[in-house]
């Protein structure tokens, strides 16, 4: 597995798994936000460490807090993010709303033409489903990634 470059200032504790997931009366998730600024930082040098997570991990939290960061780096304007859909695209099926709501996050972002159809295919599956146990709805941010796709189109 490929390690993260890490700053000689930086303790390994600072890389400790703690996430807090969307519950009932807090509907946003809670990231080590030094570990989250650590990666940020790196920019590209960090995106193959991320994309090792993203392809291996089974862990919702892990899988959660990983595409958080790629969304922090996009805002910090790394670049090649994009390079990493074959591997966000494991997760196009995936029906935990927090998977969905962070990669769709990413997708807005990268706006890679392979993405639109499997944000489109969420957005309708989770409009079939009678109802969620989710904290919060996560259409709404796939349906915001869908508009950001054909809103340069017309």
């Amino acid at each position: 597995m490929i390690q993260p470059v890490i700053y000689p200032n930086i303790q390994n504790n600072c890389f400790r798994h703690t996430v807090d997931m969307p519950q009932n009366g807090r509907n946003y998730c809670k990231f080590n936000q030094h570990k989250v600024d650590v990666f940020v930082k790196q920019r590209e040098q960090a995106i193959p460490y991320l994309s090792e997570v993203l392809k291996y991990s089974q862990n919702e939290e892990q899988i959660t807090e990983t595409l958080y960061i790629l969304n922090r780096m996009l805002d910090n304007g790394t670049k090649d993010v994009d390079k990493m859909y074959p591997v966000l695209s494991r997760f196009n099926n995936t029906t935990s709303p927090n998977i969905q709501t962070f990669l769709a996050g990413v997708y807005r972002k990268i706006q890679v033409p392979d993405a639109f159809g499997p944000l489109v295919k969420m957005l309708i599956q989770n409009s079939l489903k009678q109802g969620t146990n989710s904290c919060f709805d996560p259409n709404e941010e796939i349906g915001g990634a869908i508009l950001s796709y054909i809103s340069d189109r017309f």
